[in-house]
């Protein structure tokens, strides 16, 4: 019998959430079937059977929440199943012998008869499923080799949507209960209050901004800069992009101007081995953008990020931010950042103090632009201006650096002449 733990599927992980069992005891499984679909740190990841064989026994839970190491199932391996000679059945303490036997199928329970034909779909597809309460095994799938789409699980939800309006009763009692299992609501005449189990991926990023606030001693500098000139030259870059089918924002120049910044200024680009007392200088830049999805803040990560160009940038941050908001990311996706940069400006705001992703030393926060009344040459004059706001390590980064960063950005960006001529 062999017992299958939970594993460290991220990096430190020490729990796990479970989605969804792909398989039931007593199915027979092949080396390396999806078993089980778990949450981790902010990725789904499907855990696969190590060895062919049946499920003998599940100890969790869909919905539970499971420590690494605790065992989740058991497989009895295909070296260890006894099976019946041939032609003798055993069944109800009644043995039949012969040489030519005839047996109804549904009596036999080899491996064969146990094998489930599970749905095609993503981590993505399923959790929308899950969402809208649809059972994905009775969905047919449209896509490639049966795959199934967002929009078949819409279509389905839509009719069977048509079908329950034609039984309105029925349909009502289903949502009472739906949301008295999903929901909790207590409370007293009209105050009424709402619990939600604070878990999976809502609960991972609270214990990182717990970490991470309790650990490092955050001080925030802010400072603005003129816009004008890098849209300028960003527009004039669009007939380039246009031709390589890349959607050009300003993101990819600031990631080249944070990481001309972080080699002149390494202490930004460091951490702390708190075991060792020592401080890690990085001498290479994984740029972490905080991406805004439907299950929290999500972190994809740009590896080596010096060593390309603005149009490589801008490609590869369009292709994580997708892969982020359909949960698609892999753990070594979302791992390893050196600096991170939350691209606020979007949805607004002057200025905010960003919580550092632990254990960086330090964070960049976006800000919206819009034009302002500035004085230039003791003359009032209209900018396109931008706030940026830069947390940052107070044991790692006096305050004097952090002014010195955020100005060299600013000398950068304000000139960006200056910075196609200082990339390497």
């Amino acid at each position: 019998m062999m017992e299958f733990k939970l594993p460290d599927v991220g990096e430190g992980m020490h729990e796990g959430e479970i989605i969804q069992w792909l398989i039931k005891e007593g199915d027979a499984v092949k080396q390396d079937q999806p078993i089980v679909e778990v949450q981790t740190d902010k990725v789904n990841a499907e855990l696969t059977a190590p060895a062919p064989g049946v499920v003998k026994k599940i100890f969790f839970s869909e919905g539970d929440i499971v420590e690494v190491g605790t065992t989740i199932f058991t497989i009895q391996e295909e070296n260890d199943i006894s099976v019946p000679d041939a032609g003798i059945i055993e069944e109800e303490n009644q043995v039949v012998q012969s040489d030519d036997v005839k047996v109804n199928p549904e009596h036999i329970t080899t491996k064969q008869h146990h094998e489930a034909v599970r749905a095609l779909a993503t981590p993505f597809v399923r959790q929308m499923a899950r969402e809208m309460k649809v059972d994905i095994e009775k969905v047919k799938g449209t896509g490639p080799a049966g795959r199934i789409t967002e929009s078949d699980v819409k279509q389905f939800k839509e009719n069977n949507s048509i079908i329950r309006e034609n039984a309105k009763h029925d349909n009502d009692k289903i949502v009472q209960d739906t949301m008295k299992d999903a929901i909790q609501a207590k409370g007293v005449g009209n105050e009424r209050e709402e619990r939600i189990p604070l878990k999976g991926i809502r609960k991972k990023i609270a214990e990182h901004m717990v970490k991470s606030v309790s650990t490092i001693p955050h001080v925030t500098h802010v400072d603005e800069l003129e816009m004008d000139r890098l849209k300028e030259f960003k527009n004039q870059l669009k007939e380039y992009s246009d031709d390589k089918d890349i959607k050009l924002t300003f993101l990819p120049f600031f990631v080249k101007a944070i990481v001309i910044a972080l080699k002149e200024f390494k202490t930004l680009n460091a951490s702390i081995d708190e075991g060792t007392n020592e401080i890690i200088l990085k001498n290479y830049y994984h740029i972490g953008i905080a991406t805004n999805t439907k299950e929290g803040l999500i972190v994809p990560v740009i590896k080596h990020a010096d060593q390309k160009t603005i149009f490589q940038l801008a490609d590869e941050i369009r292709q994580l931010a997708a892969q982020a908001r359909e949960g698609k990311l892999s753990i070594d996706q979302i791992t390893g950042s050196t600096f991170t940069i939350s691209n606020v400006g979007p949805i607004g705001g002057m200025h905010a103090t960003p919580i550092i992703n632990y254990p960086e030393a330090a964070i960049l926060a976006l800000h919206k632009m819009e034009h302002r009344m500035v004085v230039r040459d003791l003359e009032g004059v209209i900018r396109l201006m931008m706030n940026m706001s830069l947390s940052f390590d107070h044991r790692l980064i006096d305050g004097v650096t952090a002014v010195q960063f955020t100005n060299r950005i600013k000398e950068l960006l304000e000139n960006p002449i200056r910075l196609v001529v200082e990339m390497r």
